[in-house]
């Protein structure tokens, strides 16, 4: 995916309060950046990490929600950045919001280690070692593990937070056990929040939160059901999906 996609969608979230130009093929934002905006704890004033921004929903979700914090979006791939910073133009965020090309692994150097108060993600959700890649190579890049893998993530996450800022990801619940791991003896106060679908259907995402330096013990949360028995969202998803309302973790 080297130069901008030819084909491009308008889209809005938060119902219609953001808009979102993004890639009529490949990867495509889902509900999963939206909630991960509403489980960051933010106030004014405060600055935020977003690793792997893709077209910067997170980042324009979170900054619409929280008036006065300031947010940097890290992106590897550059048509994706390109993307984000124009969706920021587009909201007219630029006062708030940054985008940066660069590599977790390689990060650029205007970002400083333990300078945010919080740092987000929505790490590649697969296993490059079991996955098979999606044609797309820009969805390849957003949905499977490449070079850097999940545990890294939570490493760069962890080494940019400050002292007792928090981390949230929202990730696959089938690899919670892996992503508690990588956080274990870094990280504490470490709260999963499980976003069930309805119908006595077990998760498949969970939401995790960890203060950086904290010794305080784990707790799983209660957590939010998505869909009414008919498919519908929940009224709580849609306070979230449509209203902008911060998650109480």
């Amino acid at each position: 995916m080297s130069g901008q996609p030819t084909e491009l969608t308008q889209d809005t979230l938060l119902a219609g309060r953001v808009r979102l130009s993004q890639p009529a093929a490949g990867y495509r934002v889902a509900i999963d950046p939206v909630f991960l905006a509403a489980a960051v704890p933010a106030g004014g004033g405060d600055v935020v990490l977003d690793v792997g921004t893709g077209v910067g929903a997170a980042a324009l979700c979170l900054a619409w929600r929280v008036a006065g914090c300031r947010v940097t979006g890290l992106e590897s791939q550059a048509p994706m950045a390109r993307l984000a910073m124009a969706n920021v133009e587009a909201n007219q965020l630029q006062d708030r919001i940054v985008i940066l090309i660069g590599d977790l692994l390689r990060p650029p150097p205007r970002l400083s280690p333990a300078s945010f108060d919080h740092v987000m993600a929505n790490p590649p959700h697969l296993s490059g070692a079991t996955a098979t890649p999606p044609p797309d190579p820009g969805k390849a890049a957003s949905n499977v593990e490449g070079e850097a893998k999940l545990a890294d993530w939570v490493k760069f996450c962890l080494t940019m937070a400050k002292p007792q800022g928090c981390v949230t990801l929202v990730h696959r619940a089938d690899r919670l056990d892996q992503l508690l791991v990588d956080l274990r003896g870094q990280a504490g106060e470490i709260i999963v929040f499980p976003l069930w679908p309805g119908g006595a259907r077990p998760a498949t995402r969970v939401l995790v939160r960890a203060r950086k330096g904290s010794a305080a013990p784990t707790r799983l949360a209660a957590g939010l059901v998505l869909h009414e028995v008919d498919g519908s969202y929940s009224a709580a998803a849609q306070a979230v999906l449509r209203d902008g309302a911060a998650l109480a973790l």
